[in-house]
């Protein structure tokens, strides 16, 4: 939570110790950044803006989502019992459950998805997308940032060089602006992390330095819907009195300008102020108070953690943030050896018990929720993971992992309604065609939030990198 009060010993200048102390550590949600920060940071990548040319402004698809949601679905769907079933393939392979028809004509998935049945006519199902890499964090590194982590297949993987590719959130919060007084990008509700507990790489901004990272907000479920602590008000803090504690900043960051005049530094600035506006702005701070939201609507999203942070989420983009990634986190209550959609074991029980009805109500929820509301046009969903499932059930009743084909599902902003995209092979191990890397999904995203997959942005040594490396599929698009 941001501590904006506090007494101490006085400076010369009318400001405490602690004071400064504690502004200097705002700036973000839960990235840390300190004042020290402020003083020795370098090298921070310059703002650059999207390029835009006439073929792009033709394709109607191109900057019409004004915002993107993405749901990560941590430990790796199975394919064949969600978008991807095989009816005609042997027992072992297609699992217990059976297709069902849906209400786009000729497309069928699994009888686990019944909600998600009835509204396929916005959804896009990518059956053949794929890494080539079958271990969690790099596999998910690759997904998140649309490079390949190298080496490939690196287990248990941390951030660091050569992987501190930006993620997705970084490079739109970088290049599109920011709206409502909200950060441009939103991570929640907490981070991905390994077996080990250390976090996987491709969640932050990476070489772009930690001024860029994501806003992290830490979530917690409660019976009025997620709280996020970090945004409250300590009691007794009203906005005027919020507001001295900005003059308070705007005295630091004037002594601070006469020390050091390295343009990277306004980055902090940046993060504080926003911080601020934040606080201040009544319809800011409101976005959080998922109270407000009607009992029956919350109810409709389902009553798991997962599907209250995609309620959040939408609140937070209709409030004005660019990008929101909910991730299935790995909680306190997941079983150990079989963690979250990581189903080694008992995976027919684990889907229909615990992992696919979540997914169910939230996702459909939220497409309807979004079209009702008018929003589904000017808002790209995405519901990802690291990879799929093996193809063949193993004596345990589990599935290893498997990113050689898997699939996801796109749906609003740009994209095209009632359409399967690419095909797996008779066991749903293989792409047969249509198939999608991750740089293609990357450079896709980008074309409907507006940004160009050539677009250039610089690192802290002035280089120029692309936004992505991969190709628009534009066979996606509507």
């Amino acid at each position: 939570m941001f501590k904006l009060t506090g007494r101490g010993g006085r400076l010369c200048d009318g400001a405490t110790r602690r004071e400064i102390l504690r502004i200097g550590g705002l700036g973000t949600f839960g990235g840390g950044l300190a004042l020290a920060d402020l003083l020795s940071r370098r090298g921070d990548a310059r703002e650059s803006s999207p390029k835009i040319d006439s073929a792009e402004t033709a394709d109607r698809s191109f900057g019409r989502a004004k915002s993107c949601i993405v749901l990560f679905l941590m430990g790796g769907p199975d394919q064949h019992s969600t978008w991807d079933p095989k009816p005609e393939a042997p027992a072992e392979i297609r699992g217990p459950y059976k297709q069902i028809d849906t209400k786009t004509p000729g497309v069928a998935i699994s009888e686990l998805m019944p909600k998600l049945a009835g509204m396929t006519d916005k959804l896009c199902i990518l059956r053949a997308m794929s890494t080539g890499d079958d271990a969690h964090s790099s596999s998910g590194y690759y997904m998140l940032t649309g490079v390949p982590h190298q080496p490939m297949n690196f287990e248990n993987a941390n951030p660091g060089a050569p992987n501190d590719h930006p993620v997705l959130g970084a490079v739109v919060g970088k290049l599109v602006r920011s709206r409502g007084g909200l950060p441009a990008s939103v991570s929640l509700p907490h981070h991905i992390f390994n077996t080990d507990g250390s976090v996987w790489p491709g969640q932050d901004a990476g070489f772009l330095g930690r001024g860029g990272d994501p806003w992290k907000l830490s979530v917690k479920p409660s019976k009025e819907g997620p709280k996020v602590d970090e945004i409250s008000l300590p009691a007794g803090l009203d906005p005027n009195r919020l507001a001295g504690r900005k003059g308070l900043l705007d005295q630091i960051r004037a002594g601070i300008d006469t020390i050091d005049r390295d343009p990277t530094s306004k980055l902090l600035d940046d993060r504080a102020r926003q911080a601020f506006e934040l606080l201040l702005s009544s319809r800011a701070r409101d976005a959080f108070r998922t109270e407000l939201e009607p009992a029956a609507s919350r109810a409709r999203y389902g009553d798991s953690p997962f599907g209250q942070d995609v309620m959040l989420a939408r609140r937070l983009i209709e409030a004005g943030v660019r990008l929101v990634q909910v991730n299935w986190y790995r909680g306190a209550d997941e079983p150990p050896d079989n963690p979250c959609w990581d189903t080694h074991k008992d995976e027919p029980a684990r889907l229909k018990n615990v992992l696919v009805p979540p997914v169910d109500f939230a996702l459909s929820t939220l497409i309807d929720d979004l079209s009702t509301r008018g929003l589904l046009d000017e808002t790209l969903v995405v519901c990802m993971s690291e990879f799929g499932r093996s193809p063949k059930l193993e004596g345990n009743a589990g599935r290893g992992h498997w990113g050689k084909a898997f699939s996801i599902a796109l749906a609003g902003g740009g994209i095209r309604g009632g359409f399967v995209h690419g095909s797996t092979d008779r066991n749903g191990a293989y792409p047969r065609d249509g198939k999608v890397k991750p740089e293609d999904l990357a450079a896709t995203i980008y074309h409907c939030l507006g940004i160009r997959a050539d677009t250039t942005y610089l690192d802290p040594l002035d280089r120029p990198h692309p936004v992505s490396r991969g190709e628009v599929v534009h066979s996606l698009l509507g």
